[in-house]
């Protein structure tokens, strides 16, 4: 049987709990992961495993995003759609996030905002290059 997809407000209370200890992460604060999953089963009624996976999906959206992750979350792949869109509603209502991304990556917070999207790309914003397109097969081509 599969799990019930997490609603809207489960998603917009994990996407939180992470953001909250990425911050902490990227400030060298301590936090306890620990405390955050027991929180968030009392409050979503998931459980430690859940929870657990979930920010492994969050790890991953981050990553897809081209943006920090919490370390001890290794991104896990195969995620819902919803939580893509719970991490971009977190992230559009807080706009200083970009902020000090931005700094550290050397650009401005308009470039940062390019660079995923937000914004529509100028003749100034970074390029992204994606690469040669994937061959059908894994052997070398016919002479």
């Amino acid at each position: 049987m599969l799990a019930d997809a997490w609603s809207d407000r489960e998603i917009d209370l994990i996407v939180a709990d992470y953001f909250a200890m990425l911050t902490d992460e990227l400030a060298d604060v301590p936090f306890n992961k620990a405390e955050h999953n027991r929180a968030l089963q009392e409050l979503t009624g998931r459980s430690k495993g859940s929870v657990e996976f979930k920010h492994q999906n969050i790890s991953a959206v981050m990553l897809g995003l081209g943006q920090p992750w919490i370390t001890g979350y290794k991104p896990a792949a195969n995620f819902q759609n919803a939580l893509v869109d719970g991490v971009l509603r977190w992230l559009e209502a807080r706009a200083d996030w970009w902020q000090p991304m931005a700094r550290r990556r050397g650009l401005s917070v308009g470039e940062q905002g390019a660079t995923l999207g937000h914004d529509r790309l100028g003749p100034d914003a970074p390029s992204l290059w994606i690469g040669p397109p994937p061959t059908q097969r894994n052997e070398p081509p016919p002479h």
